[in-house]
């Protein structure tokens, strides 16, 4: 494991990922067009819902999809909700994530939420919240949360006793798994990203899962690529440590020597070790 720094000089450096991963752009193009073949693969198969509505809000939609068999064959929802810095990408850039819970007999929700500057972070988790609460209704049996960076902190927010995620849907999770999350937001304040985000002290500190009382969770499982950027490596285990100092059961996983952008690769494959990990005792 890469010492963490004691010491940033330069913290807009210290968070980018697009600076750090090479072909960071060319990534994501490839993204969206496995992404976009792999909608239209499922929608053949009428195993796609997409751009359900679940809120007033034009970006208020999530996709679903089915595993073979449709809904009598399901064996409960997996959620997973997008980064791009709470203020880019909607769930069309990474519907293929879905390939490897969907082939191990999960329903798949990605949600879409509004963007900052429009709006700011705490109603943005107050939309993931209104999100998940829908499609829990959709789809019966055990919920697993994940997310990636931006969305890894969303699904960890959820898990805190005073977010807006209905307590009976809370107590179907059985597993909330943050990928390369952000949960504490305080240093984001130093950064250009704030222009955008419009983050003050106070809110950082209240939609940070890292100085928040976690609700009853039978795990948490906090998942970094061990070639990421130090901070989101020294966030990574932020979280964990608090959680499991507040009686949850932890997990902390650096994989390998994956990026950030390649560590969401696992989602695709049913027999990686993320998705084993995402769907354990499932």
């Amino acid at each position: 494991m890469k010492s963490v720094l004691h010491s940033i000089q330069d913290w807009d450096q210290a968070y980018s990922n697009q600076g750090y991963v090479p072909h960071a752009l060319e990534i994501m193009d490839a993204c969206a067009s496995k992404a976009a073949a792999f909608r239209e693969a499922l929608s053949a198969q009428g195993r796609a819902e997409l751009g359900l509505s679940y809120g007033p809000g034009a970006r208020n939609t999530l996709d679903l999809f089915w595993p073979t068999g449709g809904r009598e064959a399901t064996k409960g929802l997996v959620v997973f909700v997008h980064g791009g810095y709470w203020r880019a990408f909607d769930p069309s850039f990474w519907s293929h994530l879905a390939q490897g819970a969907v082939e191990r007999g999960w329903a798949v929700a990605m949600p879409g939420y509004t963007l900052a500057p429009q709006v700011r972070l705490r109603t943005i988790g107050q939309e993931v919240a209104q999100a998940v609460n829908f499609a829990a209704q959709q789809v019966a049996g055990p919920i697993r949360l994940t997310g990636h960076s931006a969305g890894g902190h969303l699904v960890a927010r959820l898990m805190c006793q005073n977010s807006e995620l209905n307590q009976a849907v809370a107590e179907r999770v059985a597993l909330c798994l943050p990928l390369s999350g952000l949960p504490d937001l305080r240093p984001l304040l130093r950064l250009e990203l704030n222009n955008d985000l419009l983050l003050d002290a106070e809110e950082a500190a209240t939609e940070s899962p890292a100085l928040l009382e976690p609700r009853a969770l039978p795990r948490l499982t906090c998942w970094v690529g061990g070639g990421e950027l130090d901070e989101f490596r020294r966030q990574n285990a932020l979280l964990a440590n608090i959680w499991a100092g507040l009686g949850i059961e932890t997990l902390c996983v650096e994989e390998g020597n994956l990026n950030h952008f390649n560590v969401i690769d696992g989602l695709e494959r049913a027999d990686s070790a993320l998705v084993n990990a995402l769907l354990a005792n499932g």
